[in-house]
């Protein structure tokens, strides 16, 4: 096991660190458009559904195919992977935000207008802290997804893990393979139990 450690123990701390770079760039981007986005569309109504739909186009691409799609307009390396990955992330955080805002207790916004709250106040104080839960759910599952769809970035010059992988695979050695597959799987559900952990917290503060 040391002699396993001095020789690959940098390179899979390398690799796990351009993996997990890719992975929550994509994911924080995600956030950053999806849910001002899923907010808005609580507002529009008009056209929401097929906003959605648009944005759901992207999950039906195949990951490989999207990826490459991505090298003619970027170039290869780090930015087209994030770029493509940004793309899956933004469906289960929109739709999870659209809908969590949409199931808030008109009561509450009821109570909100008659303290005299603007539209503005009621998103931010009492419609999105009550949504929150659902809207973590969705970043959840979107970043479960990233993680594992990072692996392919590789195959773009992009590093991360999936670099061990492919080699294994190229070289019909399964050490290689699980040197890749080992650090995504416990990075995949470690961030699984850390959303999953700020989803009940969020859903016993909302209860």
């Amino acid at each position: 096991m040391e002699q396993f450690w001095n020789q690959y123990g940098a390179e899979i701390l390398l690799k796990f660190w351009e993996h997990f770079y890719i992975s929550f760039s994509a994911i924080i981007l995600g956030i950053l458009v999806a849910i001002p986005l899923g907010a808005l569309l609580t507002r529009v109504k008009r056209g929401s559904e097929t906003v959605i739909n648009i944005v759901g186009i992207f999950q039906t691409i195949p990951s490989l195919a999207l990826l490459s799609i991505m090298v003619p307009i970027f170039g290869i390396g780090k930015i087209p992977a994030i770029v493509a990955l940004f793309l899956y992330s933004l469906l289960p955080i929109l739709r999870n935000t659209y809908v969590g805002i949409q199931s808030v207790d008109p009561m509450y916004l009821d109570a909100a207008k008659g303290m005299g709250m603007s539209k503005w106040q009621q998103l931010v104080q009492i419609e999105l802290p009550l949504a929150s839960s659902v809207i973590i759910s969705g970043i959840k599952v979107s970043a479960v997804y990233v993680i594992s769809w990072t692996t392919l970035a590789a195959y773009i010059g992009a590093g991360g893990l999936g670099d061990f992988i492919f080699n294994g695979l190229t070289l019909y050695r399964l050490d290689l393979i699980l040197m890749g597959t080992i650090p995504i799987t416990l990075l995949a559900l470690g961030t699984d139990a850390v959303l999953k952990y700020l989803e009940t917290q969020f859903s016993v503060d909302r209860g």
